[in-house]
């Protein structure tokens, strides 16, 4: 008589982490990844052979996020005798440098990959010319030059909407490169400290860090301002676009809609993403 598989349930795990020490998101062999941390701790805390997670966004090595979502299907019955004591289990077995904030059911339809409206990212960016502030060297990235952020919202403006970022991408056999940019900015905070902002529906890999050098070259005065939007329109990789250093880049939010229009938000994701006719 075969056995009937016990019923899961989706759990939604909000995640934070320090991405310095960690190979990225995505398990590697032999690599500390921030996955890898996770579904040996919910392994342990759930008293589960393995856990599986799904991430909304994977990170590259040695960036950070204080707003990364992740599901997993679990048995319904673990779920329900663990639950509750899953929070404060995790905080006991997990390293320092990743947290999981919160821990709960998903409602029906979530996808924590296909459902997102959004992801937004933050990039800090120092341009001091001693440096960046050594408690802050996790966080920040040193930009050797003077930047004027006035010129790089200027050059960001022409990048915004569906496009195809081929050429700000690490192509990936049988993956699109169109991704609808949402918001593109920066903001001078402080004295020597720069804020840049970068939302989309998605991105592909490597995308945040090019768009990111490519406007620092406009910035700092090496690249004029039509220069990010001529590079975009190739649609081809260009050598002379920088991908920079990750230790400035945070994952800060990832936005679903209403709990009624999930289910139709991932099937539309899932669709292949072609630009409109023009």
């Amino acid at each position: 008589m075969n056995e009937v598989p016990e019923p899961t349930i989706r759990i939604r795990f909000d995640v934070a982490y320090d991405g310095t020490d960690f190979s990225g998101w995505a398990v590697q062999p032999n690599r500390r990844t921030v996955q890898g941390e996770l579904e040996s701790a919910l392994a342990r805390v759930l008293r589960l052979p393995q856990v599986s997670l799904t991430c909304a966004g994977r990170t590259d090595a040695g960036v950070h996020a204080r707003g990364q979502v992740a599901q997993a299907d679990v048995p319904a019955g673990t779920w329900e005798r663990e639950g509750e004591r899953v929070l404060r289990r995790l905080a006991g077995v997990l390293p320092p440098d990743v947290r999981v904030s919160a821990a709960r059911p998903a409602p029906p339809g979530f996808d924590a990959r296909f459902s997102p409206l959004f992801r937004r990212y933050l990039y800090r960016v120092s341009d001091a010319p001693y440096g960046v502030d050594p408690l802050l060297r996790r966080d920040v990235l040193w930009h050797k030059n003077p930047l004027d952020a006035d010129r790089m919202n200027a050059a960001a403006e022409r990048l915004r909407g569906e496009h195809d970022f081929a050429a700000f991408c690490k192509k990936r056999e049988g993956a699109t490169t169109i991704r609808e940019l949402l918001r593109l900015e920066w903001e001078r905070v402080g004295p020597h400290l720069l804020h840049g902002t970068i939302q989309a529906d998605a991105f592909c890999h490597n995308m945040v860090r090019a768009l990111v050098g490519c406007l620092l070259a406009v910035g700092d005065g090496r690249r004029p301002v039509d220069w990010p939007a001529r590079v975009l329109g190739a649609a081809v990789r260009d050598p002379a676009v920088h991908v920079v250093g990750p230790q400035g880049l945070s994952l800060e939010e990832v936005r679903y809609p209403a709990d009624e229009e999930l289910a139709a938000r991932a099937s539309a994701t899932r669709r292949v993403r072609e630009l409109p006719c023009r």
